[in-house]
């Protein structure tokens, strides 16, 4: 099982990696091998474990956004009442835009999570996909010269408002990918926000209000492992590791949201390619 000492060290990498984009799944999977801990990644437990720092993770993006996600209800609740969506109604349109954008790896989740990530749970193949999400990363850097900036006076929010279904469908299935441990959700999603023109702004604020209910559903559909009676020796290791991961998703985001007001994702390729060429190395002669 794990130690409260693990689940504190696994809880703080989730509540990082999981936000930057550089792979929490995959990440979670490299370090206890790096490290010599004996955790089985495929065992039950370990996701019951994964589900509640996932949760806490989720739990801070909302309470962060939280005026966000209040206007956005009231937006959905007037165009449902009014059976449209008006042109000054910017809220209510993000709010479904982050329907449509959650729908597709919602559904692909559900169908085929268990099987994928049965397939490239392992630390070696963690590793070298951890290097491709580099690569995707910087290629959205160089795809993304060739749009022009956003540079409208709007807000952040209306900015991303005025996607369309379209293109808030392609971001969604962005997140597919990151259901390979090694490749990042956010980092997926933030490379398809570039991609239909957002700037790394109103990218990384799409990616993080998207997160919420992808994240959030997730471990909720989870969460009744907690009352198995063979997984009640995990619950305080599960808390820990959940706390960790709340206080680390906390500052995380708050560092994020003001760095990528200027910033951009070639730092985090870098060190994804840099970083999965040392632990694929590292792996091998372990």
């Amino acid at each position: 099982m794990i130690t409260y000492f693990q689940a504190i060290v696994l809880g703080l990498l989730q509540g990082l990696s999981e936000l930057f984009p550089i792979s929490s799944l995959g990440h979670s999977v490299i370090l206890p091998k790096l490290l010599g801990w004996n955790i089985n990644q495929n065992d039950p437990f370990f996701l019951t474990f994964l589900v509640a720092t996932h949760l806490a993770t989720a739990i801070v993006l909302f309470f962060y956004f939280w005026q966000d996600w209040k206007n956005i209800f009231l937006g959905m609740l007037r165009s449902l009442s009014l059976r449209q969506i008006t042109s000054d109604n910017y809220y209510g349109k993000l709010g479904w835009l982050l329907v449509v954008g959650t729908i597709p790896a919602g559904v692909i989740g559900l169908l085929l999570k268990d099987k994928i990530q049965s397939l490239f749970a392992s630390a070696f193949s963690a590793a070298f996909f951890l290097i491709l999400n580099g690569f995707v990363l910087y290629t959205a850097e160089i795809l993304r010269k060739k749009r022009l900036e956003n540079n409208s006076e709007l807000g952040s929010d209306e900015r991303i408002a005025r996607l369309n279904w379209r293109q808030a469908v392609k971001v969604g299935i962005s997140q597919i990918i990151a259901l390979i441990p090694g490749f990042s959700r956010s980092g997926a999603t933030m490379t398809g926000g570039l991609l239909v023109g957002l700037s790394h702004e109103d990218a990384a604020r799409f990616s993080f209000l998207l997160a919420t209910p992808i994240i959030g559903a997730a471990a909720a559909l989870e969460l009744p492992q907690f009352f198995y009676a063979q997984n009640y020796s995990l619950i305080g290791p599960s808390i820990a590791g959940a706390v960790a991961a709340a206080i680390a998703a906390y500052f995380t985001v708050k560092f994020l949201v003001k760095y990528f007001h200027t910033n951009k994702l070639t730092p985090f390729a870098i060190y994804c390619i840099a970083g999965g060429a040392i632990y694929l190395i590292i792996l091998h002669f372990k």
